[in-house]
């Protein structure tokens, strides 16, 4: 008898997509002077977008720095190896969480009572705003290596001056950044090691 599946059945991905992915991508250190067309960066929020996250809630917010102008505001919050390589990137990406991320819940949650439910439990708004936010952002960064676009995550900076200048109001608030755009091989870092199976998992 054939093992059930349902309507989406998940296929493996085939070696060259697990390299433009994974295995063969690498954390830009540098950028081609080439812009990314707007229309992109909208392409690959949207296909970010449909990562999982609790209760739907999408709490993740992206500002694209995607002119000269925008970035020198960000500059001043850099630290100096994060410096050169944001000045010259083609988009700078802040990723966000949304603090009151609750109030879109009657949006894009199927049930009643989730927004009064988030608003009334300061401490799970909190909570789930961090740590889905933060998914979003890694959902981002595959989005834009499957789109063909380089990212250099970047966590260098000043968090509190970042805020201050991008989002005063305190709603939105600065998660990590993004570099983004296509990556010059030639200033790559060499790979460094990651930790094995053994040394990073439990199997109960």
């Amino acid at each position: 008898m054939p093992e059930p599946k349902g309507p989406f059945s998940v296929t493996p991905l085939d070696n060259a997509a697990l390299d433009t992915l994974f295995l063969k991508a690498r954390t830009a250190n540098g950028f081609l002077d080439k812009p990314v067309p707007e229309a992109l960066l909208k392409q690959v929020y949207e296909l970010a977008a449909l990562g999982p996250t609790s209760m739907n809630t999408q709490p993740t917010r992206y500002v694209f720095l995607n002119s000269k102008a925008a970035r020198e505001r960000l500059l001043p919050a850099m630290l100096p190896g994060n410096l050169d390589k944001t000045r010259t990137a083609p988009v700078t990406v802040i990723v966000a969480t949304d603090t009151r991320f609750y109030e879109y819940m009657p949006q894009v949650w199927h049930r009643e009572g989730a927004k009064e439910n988030f608003e009334a439990n300061a401490a799970l708004a909190a909570g789930t705003a961090t740590r889905n936010g933060t998914l979003g952002g890694a959902y981002f960064i595959v989005a834009a290596r499957a789109l063909g676009l380089d990212c250099g995550p970047m966590s260098g900076f000043d968090i509190g001056k970042v805020d201050a200048e991008f989002f005063p109001d305190g709603r939105w608030k600065t998660n990590f950044l993004i570099n983004l755009g296509y990556g010059d091989d030639s200033l790559l870092f060499k790979r460094n090691a990651r930790l094995s199976f053994d040394e990073a998992c439990r199997v109960l």
